[in-house]
């Protein structure tokens, strides 16, 4: 395993790590009585990924929506932070990376102070949070941290492995099914991360040329 040993490997966190659809449906809800505009956080949730502003310009005038997203963001840790819980796998995944001597990091498009409220809450730790990055700008910090894998649940999540030369690990927990991740170009598709450890096991021990 010694041409592994500074591995890093990136993790996505919404619908990657987190289940954060019941969160973000409650906090879309309250920003609709808030402000008086019909969401619809059923069709919302069902679309998670991209950055908030994609969703939110949806809903609200273009102009408005810088506004709105700071609300957004400032409700959200009292609304969604408890609703959310740890997808399947989780914890699990990011300790076998340690154990395996590598370091695990999450790159998400989430506002970063919010990501690390749901990954505290969780007791999930991983060694670097970094948010506010989506699809391509996300191979900015996987480059920084030197991560040779990164995964994710979206079609983002393959383009931003691709554009940082890294592995892309792919779990079927998100908008897309397996086959859609593999016709995507994912590297590796997982039905979700209960069957990661098993997969980084196997791949360490495959030797590189």
């Amino acid at each position: 395993m010694t041409h592994m040993a500074a591995m890093t490997v990136g993790f996505d966190l919404d619908m990657t790590l987190i289940d954060s659809r019941p969160g973000i449906h409650a906090t879309y809800t309250a920003l609709a009585e808030r402000t008086g505009t019909h969401i619809d956080a059923d069709l919302a949730i069902t679309r998670l990924g991209p950055p908030l502003a994609q969703e939110l310009v949806n809903w609200f005038p273009a102009e408005e929506v810088p506004a709105v997203a700071d609300l957004y963001r400032e409700m959200y840790p009292a609304i969604a932070i408890t609703a959310t819980p740890a997808l399947p796998g989780a914890r699990e995944a990011i300790a076998a990376v340690r154990e395996a001597g590598g370091r695990a990091i999450v790159v998400t498009a989430k506002y970063e102070p919010n990501a690390k409220l749901h990954l505290e809450h969780l007791g999930i730790q991983p060694d670097a949070v970094i948010g506010n990055l989506w699809a391509e700008q996300k191979a900015e910090a996987l480059r920084e941290h030197d991560a040779g894998v990164y995964v994710g649940d979206h079609e983002g999540d393959v383009r931003a492995a691709r554009a940082a030369d890294a592995l892309s690990v792919t779990v079927a927990t998100g908008p897309y099914s397996a086959d859609q991740l593999g016709a995507l170009g994912a590297d590796v598709v997982l039905t979700d991360l209960t069957a990661f450890p098993g997969w980084l096991t196997g791949y360490l021990e495959t030797p590189r040329a």
